[in-house]
């Protein structure tokens, strides 16, 4: 049997069983083992490949930051961030709007998790936009675009899962995605201002009221801080970061902020650790799908075709991987898609010689752009679930927000130097720069 039949029937049988319910990891194990089936490859290999996949110490960085943003949900410090974003935009247009975007850039630098993002803002701003006359769509819709900030800013959990995989700097890759990440920020603000609900708008903060509310999320507004600042300084690794931070909301932020929930935080860790088991089996799983795709030489036909059509043309290879990705990213979720297709991606970053931080940044933004598109788009369908509107209208109200992806995607791949300005000025070796021989500076390839 030929090989482009096998990996034709193993994606059917993953799509087939993912559309029918079935989990993601569980849906990607039928079609590896369908595959095995009819290749000299043993059952027993697969297993090993299942661990294989997981066997990286950055890939424990997920779990830590999982628990960091459970910690800071459950222990109600959102709510000053929450005050403080209301002091900082809620005087504007489209007040509570404008404050969804800015509490999820915040709370992004958190958590790192989409999903985290969405669960919190759905909570904490969904029933105060609906008291306000807010559409519902519209809510949805803004609260799923605003959370995919989790995926591009640090400490991105997608980022971690490219870097471990791709063996590509995880710091580089932070801060790449930082101007990315304030991009879509600015955007969703602009959108909401001008074509979004006007909704109430509260009296502009005085002076006193700004400084008292930056002053009550100060300590929460520590932890962005500390996890970007030990990475890039050599202190941690993304990992001994996550750590740190946990311990530093454990030892300051909890008992200072809300004392009595101490005796809730056994929960929270086991709660983080159920919440991890869902993208660890999933990196297993997809580890083995793209190693089988490889054993059947996939990433080597698909490579082939957008190298007949793109060449050695940088700019046309990362358009077609993008839109190679969005087609993916419709149907896949984004940590087995970055897995299974990072071989075809090495292969190309390197066909083009391209940056691997630069490549990766510009797809990091195409699958968080996946999570609001049809017929996966998993933020989306969150978002719609919670605020209690259907899939549909949230979509006809996401529309115009794709531009802002658009927009920022082809940013990110005609403009590599802004987007690898800040990788370069802070941590050069990341991104490829090396010490000038003579001793002054770095050089930068």
């Amino acid at each position: 049997m030929n090989n482009a039949f096998i990996l034709a029937l193993m994606t059917a049988l993953f799509l087939f069983l993912g559309y029918s319910g079935v989990p993601v990891a569980f849906a990607l194990m039928a079609g590896v083992i369908v595959g095995t089936l009819f290749t000299p490859v043993t059952l027993l290999s697969m297993v090993g490949q299942l661990f294989n996949g997981i066997d990286s110490e950055a890939l424990m960085a997920i779990p830590f930051f999982l628990l960091v943003g459970e910690l800071m949900t459950s222990a109600k410090v959102i709510e000053r961030i929450v005050t403080l974003s209301q002091a900082l935009v809620g005087h504007m247009r489209g007040g509570l709007a404008q404050v969804v975007t800015v509490f999820s850039m915040f709370f992004s630098g958190m958590s790192g998790s989409v999903s985290a993002d969405v669960a919190v803002l759905t909570k904490t701003m969904a029933k105060p936009m609906s008291l306000q006359g807010y559409d519902p769509a519209f809510v949805a819709s803004l609260i799923a675009a605003a959370s995919t900030i989790a995926a591009l800013v640090p400490p991105s959990i997608m980022a971690v899962v490219y870097g471990a995989v791709g063996n590509v700097s995880i710091a580089g890759l932070f801060l790449g995605g930082v101007v990315p990440g304030f991009m879509i920020g600015i955007g969703l603000m602009l959108y909401s201002y001008f074509f979004g609900p006007a909704g109430f708008r509260r009296p502009r903060a005085t002076l006193r009221q700004l400084t008292a509310a930056t002053g009550n999320a100060g300590l929460a507004l520590l932890i962005p801080v500390i996890l970007l600042g030990g990475v890039l300084t050599g202190w941690f690794t993304p990992t001994e970061a996550g750590v740190v931070a946990i311990t530093y909301i454990l030892l300051v932020v909890i008992p200072l902020l809300n004392r009595g929930h101490m005796r809730f935080v056994p929960h929270d860790f086991v709660h983080a650790g159920l919440v991890f088991t869902l993208p660890v089996i999933t990196i297993a799983a997809a580890s083995a799908f793209g190693w089988m795709l490889a054993y059947l030489r996939g990433p080597i036909v698909v490579s082939g075709w957008i190298t007949s059509m793109g060449g050695t043309d940088p700019y046309k290879i990362m358009f077609l991987l993008v839109a190679l990705f969005v087609i993916v990213g419709d149907f896949i979720e984004p940590i087995p898609a970055i897995v299974i297709f990072m071989p075809i991606v090495n292969s190309l970053t390197q066909a083009g010689n391209i940056n691997s931080v630069h490549m990766g940044v510009v797809l990091i933004i195409t699958l968080a752009f996946g999570l609001i598109t049809p017929p996966y788009g998993l933020a989306l369908l969150m978002a719609s679930k919670f605020v209690g509107v259907s899939f549909g209208a949230s979509l006809k109200a996401s529309l115009p927000i794709y531009l802002i992806f658009f927009a920022t995607i082809a940013f990110a791949i005609f403009f590599p130097d802004i987007i690898l300005w800040l990788p370069k000025q802070v941590l050069p070796e990341s991104v490829g720069c090396f010490k000038s021989p003579t001793g002054a500076g770095y050089i930068c390839p």
